[in-house]
């Protein structure tokens, strides 16, 4: 079938005769435009720039980029926040590409925030010896970086983009991905299958199967899922960092007071104006983060109400310096500059992934996985904080080039057009709710082995009540994150088990959806 061929019907075929990304974020987007003269086809649930968690990223970069940094420093704090499962070569690596990637933004047009001398400005957060957080706007890095991608992507002709379409799952033949299955992004469609000649996933993380997240409502672990029901390894599953200081406000998704806040000497008090942070680590409010959430949750939990306050250090300037954050607040109701802004814990990034190796290579030949949804082993267990658009930005440039290196010679090819045939179940938001309560309740920051088997019995029946191919993605994601967790009795960086409460062997998990299934299976 050709690539302008349409597909009339379930069960039907098109052979796109491109690259297919999964995913419009940072990442993925990243890995298109070096993809360029390749053909590439990029897969969309929504309006570019929109929906994506990259978008939402207020701190910025990590890069060394100030005077007497190195990056031989950075990939130091790397490690040391990781809590002994970083890959110390993957972060000498990343960290050494990192001033580059900086350079190449600011190349394409990414307005990064300047001081008068022409010098980037540098924000320090949790866990770094030093400023080295490249912003843009002071919190609107995500959002400003992912605009200057995707006018670039809608300028480039060999990049067709597909919107409001969502892949379920990966076409497998002989053991080898030769494309994605998809459907219309609500789910009113029946599937066609997209082959393409090579799969990059940079489909998102998993913080959005959590009750309480600061993720994007798209972003449930899709991509995760998807790659292991079609045998692909997993790795640190079991590791979820939690964010200390989302805007406890009600909201769904909760709004984000990045760290940067904390960087400028914000202070996290309690109801009676006790900065708790300081009898708890001698870094106090720049803790690495899983610190720092466990504090914040044991405040909430104990009736405590914890929150950031902002006035000393900012007052009035935080409208100026910190515009999303101070927008949010106000949208609650909440007046920074005369109060403090009251936080809670939420799922914020997964550590873990498809696990892959070298410039993002999959355990399945033909898939290469990037961003979020990969473990590359650079964030152990606990990601120091803006090492995730770091990461995403230099494994989409590898990926990149380990694709078209295979490709051969640049061929031309029609744009793909597609015709989604009539039917398809929509996923049953009651069965979202129910799966986000779960793992907020039982895989959450605090664990214990009744607990994740409460929850694994649990999403079994939610899985058996309700097999529509993106909630099952959904479901996988989830059964290997508790299954990890279950099989890790000890507790290190983001995985705290209240059982198990001691750090035991530096050791990376690896699971297959396979394995985690048969645990469940035997509760």
């Amino acid at each position: 079938m050709s690539a302008a061929a349409e597909a009339p019907g379930t069960g039907q075929a098109i052979d796109t005769g491109r690259v297919i990304v999964v995913g419009a974020g940072i990442a993925g987007l990243y890995a298109a435009l070096h993809l360029v003269p390749q053909p590439v086809l990029v897969i969309s649930p929504e309006p570019l720039g929109e929906g994506a968690s990259s978008a939402w990223a207020q701190g910025g970069i990590a890069a060394a980029m100030g005077p007497g940094d190195s990056p031989a420093d950075h990939a130091a704090d790397t490690v040391r926040a990781g809590a002994g499962t970083v890959v110390e070569a993957v972060a000498a690596s990343v960290t050494a590409e990192a001033r580059d990637h900086i350079l190449d933004l600011t190349g394409r047009g990414a307005p990064f925030d300047r001081d008068a001398q022409g010098g980037y400005v540098l924000s320090r957060e949790a866990a770094h010896s030093r400023p080295r957080v490249v912003r843009v706007k002071g919190d609107q890095a995500g959002r400003e970086i992912m605009a200057t991608l995707v006018a670039e992507v809608r300028r480039t002709p060999s990049i067709q983009v597909l919107e409001g379409v969502a892949a379920t799952g990966l076409a497998v033949e002989a053991g080898r991905v030769i494309g994605v299955t998809v459907t219309a992004a609500d789910g009113h469609s029946g599937p066609v299958t997209l082959r393409g000649t090579a799969v990059l996933l940079a489909g998102g993380g998993a913080a959005g199967l959590y009750a309480q997240t600061t993720n994007p409502a798209r972003v449930r672990g899709q991509a995760l899922g998807m790659a292991a029901r079609a045998g692909a390894v997993v790795a640190d599953a079991e590791f979820v960092q939690f964010h200390p200081t989302a805007i406890a406000t009600g909201e769904d998704p909760a709004p984000l007071a990045t760290e940067a806040l904390r960087g400028e000497g914000a202070a996290l008090i309690d109801r009676d104006g006790r900065r708790f942070m300081v009898a708890l680590h001698p870094d106090a409010e720049l803790a690495p983060r899983d610190v720092v959430a466990r504090a914040v949750f044991a405040a909430e939990r104990a009736g405590l109400r914890p929150a950031l306050d902002t006035r000393a250090c900012l007052g009035a300037a935080i409208d100026a310096h910190f515009p999303e954050v101070a927008s949010a607040c106000r949208r609650a109701g909440i007046d920074p500059v005369t109060g403090p802004i009251p936080v809670t814990a939420a799922a914020h990034y997964h550590m873990g992934g498809v696990e892959v190796t070298g410039p993002g290579r999959s355990s399945l030949p033909g898939l290469w996985v990037v961003g979020e949804a990969s473990a590359t082993g650079l964030h152990g267990a606990n990601r120091l904080a803006s090492n995730g658009l770091l990461e995403a930005l230099v494994y989409a440039r590898r990926a990149a080039a380990d694709i078209a290196g295979g490709l051969g010679a640049v061929r031309k090819v029609a744009p793909v057009a597609l015709t989604l045939p009539p039917g398809g179940r929509p996923v049953d938001p009651a069965a979202v709710a129910a799966l986000r309560r779960l793992m907020s309740d039982h895989v959450g920051v605090l664990r214990s082995a009744e607990g994740l088997t409460t929850a694994l019995r649990a999403i079994a029946a939610l899985e058996q009540a309700h097999p529509t191919p993106a909630f099952l993605n959904m479901t996988a994601a989830a059964t290997l994150i508790a299954a990890a967790a279950l099989l890790r009795r000890d507790s290190r960086g983001g995985h705290f088990r209240e059982d198990f409460p001691d750090p035991g062997a530096a050791t990376r998990s690896r699971l297959t959806l396979a394995e985690a299934l048969a645990l469940r299976d035997s509760l």
